[in-house]
């Protein structure tokens, strides 16, 4: 069943229960108190009847000063006379409770007369046939003789107008329930038209539409569902998109990955075959050897780089405390040698938390980037500076630069922005990437600022304190 109809249901049901419990006992409020009213009012007129009975006892002429049974029945009738509104019927009973008067149709039950006792009034509701009395008894002192005098007092209209009552309230109850529950029924709509919009959006995401989105048509809770369904959408989509381009890169890292090992392997099948199938001059020898030697280091630096992003990937380091000046030092040596660029290094002494032997690995690959993009002579510039909360390297060359659509994709393997230039300087493109993960270990990342014809400017950060790796145990 849907949530509107049960929505609707449970509705009606406590509207139901509620209107016939408040009509119940409204009706039978208004019904208590006109049987009271009537009741009062009927031992009022039991009252009003000892009085004149007693009163007219006295204007009988009595022979021997006793009021004779005769006086008795025509008192009694008399009194059923007075009535003018209403339907009276009278008994009056003697000292042994025998009926010297009463009104034709009166009960013969004397259940009440039984309970009559002196200076109490008795009452009772009694039902004969579809009529209802109010059945009141009183004891009468006349001349010296204790009688008994009951009354019938006709209330049927109150249980009429009780079961009228209750008839009309069943069609008013019913009335209202129809009108109610259509009322109803478009409000649980308005309340539930949130809910199907999400139930839409669902749908539409489970059959693959990530970019469709609920709409939000109120700020209560379904609202902030709705909001939240949507925030949790934007995720999913950018999640999704994350793992497409994921899933492009490592297609395109095994395609470039196959064409830089075809590349190479080509060059060193071809000249080795020519080497075994010809016989040559040294001059061809040695070019024809030169060749295979230089193909077969670039897969050399090419598989060395690949193991190390493996390796950095499962890895988890134990920073060293190392001072800056080590570094710098190393790196000056290492291209003390390169006549084509020219390496000026500036740095402000500081202690480095690290892995030096990685974090070595990363500046090689970032000044040998950035002479691999200058021109010949042209100037490379390393520099460190102490931070509060680290070590700050920078590496900056006044070459090609990289164009703003490539920035993103320069840290990917393989990815070269000038693959002639690179491979003409046994380049592979796996030096930035190697590059971004040893830095991942360190907490830290490259933040690379470039302009086509400009140069390039990368720097990076590593932290004094790295946070330890969670324990297994």
């Amino acid at each position: 069943m849907k949530l509107l109809y049960k929505i609707l249901l449970c509705t009606i049901s406590i509207m139901a229960a509620a209107f016939g419990l408040s009509g119940y006992l409204f009706v039978d409020f208004v019904f208590e108190t006109a049987l009271d009213r009537e009741i009062a009012q009927a031992l009022d007129d039991s009252n009003i009847l000892q009085f004149a009975f007693e009163t007219a006892a006295l204007n009988v002429p009595t022979k021997y000063n006793v009021l004779q049974d005769i006086a008795v029945e025509q008192i009694g009738s008399k009194l059923e006379g007075s009535g003018q509104y209403s339907v009276r019927y009278l008994r009056l009973s003697g000292e042994e409770k025998n009926t010297l008067y009463a009104s034709n149709g009166f009960s013969e039950d004397d259940s009440l007369l039984q309970q009559i006792t002196k200076d109490t009034r008795t009452w009772q509701v009694v039902r004969r046939g579809e009529s209802y009395y109010i059945h009141t008894g009183i004891m009468v002192n006349a001349l010296g003789r204790n009688l008994y005098l009951e009354t019938l007092e006709d209330v049927t209209e109150v249980f009429e107008e009780r079961t009228m009552g209750f008839s009309v309230y069943r069609r008013v109850t019913l009335v209202m329930l129809l009108c109610s529950s259509m009322i109803m029924f478009f409000i649980c709509i308005w309340l539930t038209k949130p809910i199907r919009l999400l139930t839409r959006a669902t749908c539409k995401m489970a059959e693959g539409d990530y970019s469709y989105r609920a709409r939000q048509i109120s700020s209560d809770e379904l609202g902030r569902l709705t909001k939240d369904f949507n925030r949790m959408a934007d995720e999913l989509e950018e999640t999704f998109g994350e793992l497409k381009e994921e899933i492009r890169a490592r297609e395109d890292f095994i395609a470039a990955f196959a064409h830089e090992l075809k590349t190479p392997l080509t060059a060193i099948i071809g000249y080795a075959d020519l080497l075994r199938s010809r016989r040559l001059d040294e001059e061809k020898h040695f070019l024809s050897a030169n060749y295979i030697y230089t193909e077969g280091k670039r897969l050399e630096s090419m598989s060395f780089h690949l193991l190390d992003i493996i390796v950095t990937k499962r890895e988890v380091i134990e920073p060293q405390p190392v001072e800056a000046e080590v570094l710098f030092q190393y790196l000056e040596n290492m291209f003390s040698g390169n006549t084509q660029q020219k390496l000026s290094i500036s740095y402000e002494p500081g202690t480095v938390y690290a892995e030096i032997n990685l974090l070595k690995s990363v500046l090689l690959n970032l000044v040998d980037n950035a002479c691999k993009a200058s021109e010949e002579g042209g100037i490379v510039e390393l520099s460190g500076q102490k931070q509060e909360d680290g070590y700050i390297f920078g590496v900056k060359d006044y070459g090609v630069g990289i164009p703003e659509e490539e920035l993103k994709k320069v840290t990917e393997a393989f990815y070269m922005v000038d693959k002639s230039r690179s491979r003409s300087r046994n380049g592979a493109g796996l030096g930035l990437a190697l590059c971004v993960e040893i830095l991942r270990l360190h907490h830290s990342e490259l933040k690379i600022e470039s302009k086509v014809g400009e140069g390039t400017f990368i720097r990076f950060i590593i932290p004094d304190s790295i946070p330890s790796a969670p324990d297994d145990t």
